[in-house]
């Protein structure tokens, strides 16, 4: 069984060094989901929304939070695109949920590679 790399003997959280890391191809695919009304899909999927192209933004939101940080790109790009499209249509639909926040595929490093076994 895998020991938690965060955490010492105790259990106590710890800082991990990731600095002797040897650089490796890495690549890995993330989801995350917001469930919303079937009125505020339709501004979305018709570009009606008031503010603009929704999808277009949160692609974009992905890819520079991708872009800022060292570890987990994947899950924070989908994490942010999921609440910039929460943050643009909040005004038309507050009931929205952003769930399901999950890695699909990694592969590289040293781990290697991980598919998920059902990608629903």
């Amino acid at each position: 069984m895998s020991r938690l790399t965060h955490s010492d003997a105790e259990g106590k959280a710890r800082m991990v060094d990731v600095s002797d890391k040897p650089d490796t191809r890495r690549e890995a695919r993330a989801e995350a989901r917001v469930r919303m009304s079937a009125e505020t899909l339709h501004l979305i999927e018709t570009g009606g929304h008031r503010k603009g192209d929704v999808l277009t933004v949160a692609r974009i939101a992905g890819i520079q939070a991708a872009k800022r940080c060292a570890e987990m790109e994947a899950l924070t790009a989908a994490a942010v695109a999921a609440l910039t499209i929460y943050d643009m249509c909040k005004a038309v639909d507050r009931g929205m949920v952003i769930e399901g926040i999950r890695l699909l595929h990694k592969s590289g490093g040293r781990s290697g590679e991980w598919t998920v076994e059902r990608a629903d």
